[in-house]
């Protein structure tokens, strides 16, 4: 006897999505990718905010404030990255998705 989990396996083999069934399958790339492109903007503003403020703050003396500076700019350098592959790999992903 075959266990259960095995049939179900074998069944679900040959079930593929259908990427174009989704009906606004273009619209919601493109907001996806404005998205991301707004989320990669404000990361850079903020990176070069907090940079500013961990140089000034270390110039004079200011410990603490230069080093929620420093905390800001690695906080800001992993959005920023986190958003620059995220568009990579949506784009990955897609690709992909077209192949199955």
């Amino acid at each position: 006897m075959v266990p259960l989990t095995l049939r179900l396996l074998v069944v679900a083999e040959d079930v593929y999505p259908d990427f174009d069934a989704v009906g606004g399958r273009s619209t919601l790339m493109s907001i996806v990718g404005a998205l991301l492109t707004i989320t990669l903007i404000i990361a850079v503003l903020m990176l070069v905010i907090c940079a500013i403020v961990w140089a000034v703050s270390t110039a004079h003396g200011n410990f603490q404030a230069a080093s929620r500076g420093r905390v800001g700019v690695f906080v800001a350098l992993g959005a920023a990255a986190l958003a620059g592959a995220g568009v990579a790999w949506m784009n990955f992903l897609l690709n992909v998705g077209s192949t199955l």
